[in-house]
């Protein structure tokens, strides 16, 4: 399904655009298109891949007429280009707005102009019961894409969603900031010790979207079954991997931060398809007859409980040094 087949990756030059690009190539992609307005980071993933199976487009998700001749030619996209820092996007909403919503429609609608096979979005927990501006961005990009979907005919462009929650190591997580902290001695600053997130590798993101990619239909979610971790816990675990003992310091929580996250809310759960390692929320097609909306309820909702980073499975201390040892950016800092 993806031997010899051209993609487009939209925040290529991220942590998981890089990633999926390199699981694509090893797959027997012909061709993979790196999407992104930062030339810089652009130039230096050519110099690092000096292969002629990549493409580097510079724009912007704003910017439809950019992506429209970007996906010329091209087969399946995944749509990781996203404003993702909860601060920022508290202090400048509109531009999240700009990039999550109006970004996520842009390119959807030049995907079904330019007869895309498959679109997977890239979503997060934080679009679930969201309180902060990137989390109702996200919310409302899943929502640009289902709508979306749902007038597309059979034989058009597959539009599909996957939903995760913090990639370990990847730009701006917490890991790598905790792990600057204590081996530069200063204090590690914890907004809650016990504010609990779900934890992924870069390898399980991948596998999602490559799950959703395979096995996606019109308007589905994908949720990854993941584990989840207390800041406390995941401040002592990575103690005992740099063994080095941390000061610690709580600064409270932060603009838009939430004690828990929720990847699939109790509403959701109660259509969630089990599929394994994954949950497949399939759309809600229901049209505008308001019958349906308003004389025919669902009684069973009040029977399920949202998915969260406090019910899901709580790693130990030994299984947390384990996942945090196997990390790149971790081996990199035991090892200088």
């Amino acid at each position: 399904m993806l031997k010899n087949k051209a993609f487009l990756v939209t925040g290529g030059t991220g942590s998981f655009g890089k990633t999926i690009a390199h699981e694509l190539e090893k797959l027997g992609a012909k061709e993979i298109r790196i999407f992104s307005r930062d030339e810089k980071k652009q130039e230096d993933m050519r110099i690092d891949l000096s292969n002629s199976k990549y493409k580097f487009y510079i724009g912007d998700v704003r910017d439809y007429q950019s992506l429209l001749s970007a996906l010329e030619g091209v087969d399946y996209v995944f749509h990781a280009a996203a404003l993702k820092q909860v601060p920022s996007c508290e202090f400048y909403p509109m531009e999240a707005v700009k990039t999550n919503v109006n970004g996520t429609e842009n390119l959807i609608r030049a995907s079904i102009e330019q007869k895309i096979k498959k679109v997977i979005v890239l979503s997060t927990d934080k679009a679930v019961y969201p309180i902060n501006a990137m989390g109702i961005s996200k919310a409302m990009a899943e929502k640009v894409a289902i709508a979306m979907s749902r007038m597309i005919d059979n034989s058009g462009t597959v539009v599909c969603c996957t939903r995760y929650g913090n990639v370990m190591g990847s730009r701006g997580s917490v890991i790598p900031l905790f792990a600057k902290q204590i081996l530069n001695d200063d204090y590690v600053t914890i907004t809650d010790p016990n504010m609990t997130r779900f934890l992924m590798t870069l390898d399980d993101s991948v596998d999602l979207v490559l799950h959703a990619f395979r096995n996606g239909q019109q308007g589905d979610i994908f949720v990854k079954k993941s584990p989840a971790s207390s800041l406390e816990a995941l401040v002592n675990a990575l103690s005992e991997v740099l063994k080095k003992e941390p000061k610690r310091k709580i600064i409270g929580t932060r603009h838009g931060e939430k004690l828990y996250e929720s990847l699939i809310s109790r509403e959701e759960m109660s259509k969630a398809q089990d599929a394994g390692d994954y949950f497949r929320i399939p759309a809600d097609n229901r049209d505008l007859n308001y019958a349906k909306y308003f004389t025919q309820g669902e009684e069973s909702i009040s029977e399920f409980s949202d998915y969260t980073s406090h019910n899901t499975e709580q790693l130990d201390q030994l299984e947390l040094i384990d996942l945090l040892s196997r990390l790149e950016i971790i081996k990199e800092k035991v090892s200088a």
